[in-house]
């Protein structure tokens, strides 16, 4: 039994750096990857080659450790302050299991007079241990120069950026534990510091955690292929390719307790060419006596070759892979999901059993000099990079605007900004967004919950829908619900001036507007008298102070006193024909035919209500009502873009009606939209699931596609074979295709979700699920049946939310109790 204190090799921690007992200095860098499933074939590449020239940069006599830590955990829920269907989603996915991962880069330089370290050497064997360069300056400055070249070519390529560990995070504090207590006592991020024995006779044992220690240390148990990126069959498809890194597999694919160490050891390159010089020729003088030894010579001969011919750094490596687990009846089950993990790289797993202590003690911090330098082999750094693992999780947002979605593996929720974020980092230069997607691929209900979601951070949102999609949801937050039908017309009141308001131009503007499209044809043109006699009409009518504006009262007002002016003005007719007005607008007069349409008395202060659905499934081919039904609500999106505060997000969303839209003429509002919102801190959003109408319309391709720099797309299977003219249309890459036709493949049979795809303006793409609580799902369905049983619970409970949690406790107890 031996004292810690006595053997630990790291001597003191300070000025952000580790200085080991041998003389050995380290910095150490948290690193932040690129997030898993994102690059391309050629990222892959262009990643791999900036970890090439990082290496070349460090000098000899160093050594570089990568270390890639993932450690089982679980979401825990915040439930302060959180709406009904916000704390459904986070009791839903309260400790829900994912592989967290952090990645430490530690930067070694070895003092000039070191003496490589084997197995029985180790320092866990030796008595006692002194500092011989404790106090020397010079080394520490040279790796700091090297540190500093270091981190800027890998931060230069964009895919990666180091942030340097400072003592408290090295070393910790009396309530946080450092990375070298962490290393030690197999410790998460944030939890309390404590103490465990550690067992190093017969197994590695650290606490209650049974180790074991996976090597790749010798040239025979290499794969014979090895590249930056591996095929991921799973998501994979007959015309795509879907890329992962080459080490993916014993990283975040590989689905337990697990440390993922790399290292790399730069000598001076003359030397080891003399020594492999001096082995070429020793195994040349005794090639006749053995074939092996023939082999060797000529191997040793390719490698000189290479190393001097194509200027090739040559290096020795090493890497393992120490899992763990506290269930000993896992052990085998973490054994056999290690070695599963690096048969898929092609690779010969070797269990560490005698030499697994020493290799362990290596892995600590700053102490990679002392590791055992017979468990190393010979290759190239470009070689040897490719065993780097390059990939990380999913990361969350910091901005307060978002969505919840899901990770693409384990699911763990993730808080998402598809419109501010963007805005600021460059990515994009509007908030506006196209979703695509086929029937039953999910896209309602995505749209649902991203809607509610913005709607929860205060955004002001107006839908145009023609299938019922948004009732549950307009319900539950108590909006403005506009649906036509015989015993329940539409009706609009766009005379109303509400309280507080002003009946500014605009407003004037939109109400003529409307007034022309009911008196004239599309075809027919409005004469400029016509024009100037209705603004004066308009004018006049408000001047007179009307007990209630209506459009009653408005009629009653041009019959009466404004009929009466005309006659007297002698008005001719060809100028102003105000008996062919009136008579067009009869049938909107009490007792015509469309009285009800702009007479309401209710639901009129339409510009501060934040939810307001326009439902027109019933009228988008009438040929009277849809074109008027269509002014009002674009004028009631102008006037909430134009009078609520800039700070005020505004939204919205066309669904299938764009299509009855664009067909009434409404194609320059479409444009003046879609290229004018984002001024009013607004977005536009359109909805579509037919290819053919996305090609066929020039007002979709011009104005929406071109101005929506957010594209949203829901699983295309249905339409691989013609995806090339989507692609080509919305301005696809060869990866994000990849990605796309990589949804829903291989998902999860223990959860129920969709994936959804989301580009940023070809920039950033990613694949997340849309995985909901039982109660968000009640309230987005769009099922026929499951919205009847939704309605008649509330009927039953008087409440929305009683009758959703209801059916959700239904549902729970019929499940446990097939259980």
């Amino acid at each position: 039994m031996k004292n810690a204190a006595q053997i630990f090799p790291i001597y003191k921690v300070e000025h952000d750096a580790l200085l080991s007992t041998q003389g050995e200095l380290s910095i150490v860098f948290e690193a932040r990857l690129p997030e898993l499933f994102t690059l391309s074939n050629e990222e892959y590449m262009a990643f791999h080659q900036t970890w090439v020239k990082a290496i070349k940069l460090l000098p000899k006599h160093s050594i570089l450790h990568k270390q890639d830590r993932f450690v089982e955990d679980k979401y825990t829920a915040e439930f302060a302050q959180r709406s009904f269907l916000s704390h459904a989603s986070e009791r839903f996915f309260n400790e829900r299991p994912y592989l967290a991962h952090q990645c430490y880069i530690i930067l070694t330089k070895r003092p000039s007079h070191h003496r490589a370290v084997d197995t029985a050497a180790s320092s866990l064997l030796r008595k006692r241990l002194t500092p011989p360069q404790a106090t020397e300056s010079g080394p520490f400055n040279e790796l700091l120069d090297s540190a500093g070249q270091f981190k800027k070519v890998l931060e230069d390529s964009g895919l990666v950026t180091l942030r340097r560990l400072a003592d408290d995070e090295l070393a910790g504090t009396a309530s946080t534990p450092g990375i070298l207590e962490r290393y030690c006592f197999l410790l998460n991020e944030g939890d309390t510091p404590v103490l465990k024995d550690i067992h190093l006779r017969d197994e590695l044992r650290i606490g209650n955690d049974r180790c074991q220690l996976f090597t790749l240390a010798d040239a025979e148990h290499l794969p014979a292929l090895c590249g930056p990126r591996i095929t991921y069959d799973q998501y994979s498809t007959d015309r795509t390719k879907f890329s992962t890194g080459f080490t993916s597999p014993v990283g975040a694919l590989l689905n337990c307790n697990h440390i993922y160490n790399q290292y790399i050891f730069i000598e001076d390159s003359a030397e080891t060419i003399k020594k492999l010089e001096a082995k070429k020729l020793r195994l040349q003088s005794l090639s006749a006596y053995s074939r092996e030894n023939a082999i060797g010579r000529d191997a040793t001969q390719e490698f000189l070759n290479e190393a001097i011919g194509q200027q090739r750094l040559p290096v020795k490596a090493h890497f393992n892979i120490l899992a763990w687990t506290d269930d000993p009846s896992r052990a085998k089950e973490v054994r056999n999901k290690v070695s599963s993990a690096l048969a898929q790289l092609d690779a010969q797993p070797k269990q560490e059993t005698d030499g697994a202590p020493q290799i362990w003690w290596a892995g600590l911090p700053g102490n990679s000099g002392n590791f055992p330098m017979n468990d190393t082999f010979d290759t190239f750094a470009e070689q040897a990079a490719c065993f780097f693992n390059l990939e990380t999780n999913y990361r969350s947002s910091l901005s307060p605007c978002g969505i919840r979605l899901g990770d693409r593996l384990s699911g763990k929720p993730l808080h998402v900004d598809l419109s501010d974020e963007p805005m600021k980092k460059g990515i994009t230069t509007n908030r506006n967004k196209f979703i695509l997607g086929p029937s039953g691929s999910g896209k309602s209900f995505f749209t649902n919950h991203l809607l509610r979601s913005y709607y929860e951070q205060d955004a002001h949102i107006v839908l145009v829908d023609v299938g019922h999609s948004y009732e549950g949801l307009c319900e539950f937050v108590d909006g403005y619900y506009f649906t036509y039908s015989e015993d329940q017309p539409i009706s609009f009141n766009p005379f109303y001036v509400s309280d507080g308001d002003s009946l500014d131009t605009e407003k004037r503007e939109s109400i003529k507007a409307m007034i022309l499209a009911l008196w004239k044809k599309e075809d027919e043109g409005v004469l400029r008298s016509e024009y100037i006699a209705i603004s004066d009409a308009l004018f006049q009518y408000y001047e007179s102070a009307p007990e209630f504006a209506c459009f009653d009262s408005f009629y009653e007002f041009l019959q009466g006193p404004f009929y009466e002016n005309m006659k007297q003005s002698q008005v001719k007719d060809k100028h102003f024909d105000i008996d062919n007005l009136l008579f067009v607008l009869r049938p909107y007069y009490k007792g015509g035919e469309y009285d009800h349409l702009l007479n309401a008395t209710e639901n009129l202060d339409l510009l501060n209500r934040r939810f307001i659905v326009f439902e027109l499934d019933n009228i988008k081919d009438h040929p009277i009502l849809f074109p008027v039904v269509t002014l009002i609500i674009m004028e009631t999106f102008v006037s909430k873009m134009r009078k609520l505060p800039k700070a005020t997000r505004k939204m919205i969303l066309i669904e299938e009606a764009w299509k009855a839209i664009a067909r009434e003429g409404m194609a320059e509002y479409i444009k003046y939209l879609f290229k004018t919102v984002r001024k009013f801190y607004g977005e536009a959003l359109v909805v579509t699931q037919d290819i053919e109408d996305i090609i066929s319309s020039p007002v979709v391709k011009q104005a929406i596609i071109n101005n929506s720099d957010c594209k949203i797309l829901l699983d295309q299977r249905k339409y691989q074979n013609d995806f090339p003219k989507i692609q080509a249309l919305l301005g696809i890459t060869d990866k994000e295709t990849a990605m796309i036709m990589s949804m829903n493949r291989a998902n999860d049979e223990r959860y129920h979700y969709k994936e959804v795809f989301i580009s940023l303006n070809g920039q950033l793409s990613r694949v997340y699920r849309t995985e909901v609580s039982p109660e968000e799902y009640w309230t987005y369905t769009t099922e026929s049946a499951e919205k009847a049983k939704v309605k008649a619970y509330q009927q039953k409970y008087g409440d929305i939310r009683k009758a959703i949690a209801v059916i959700v406790q239904e549902e729970l107890t019929t499940k446990n109790n097939k259980l």
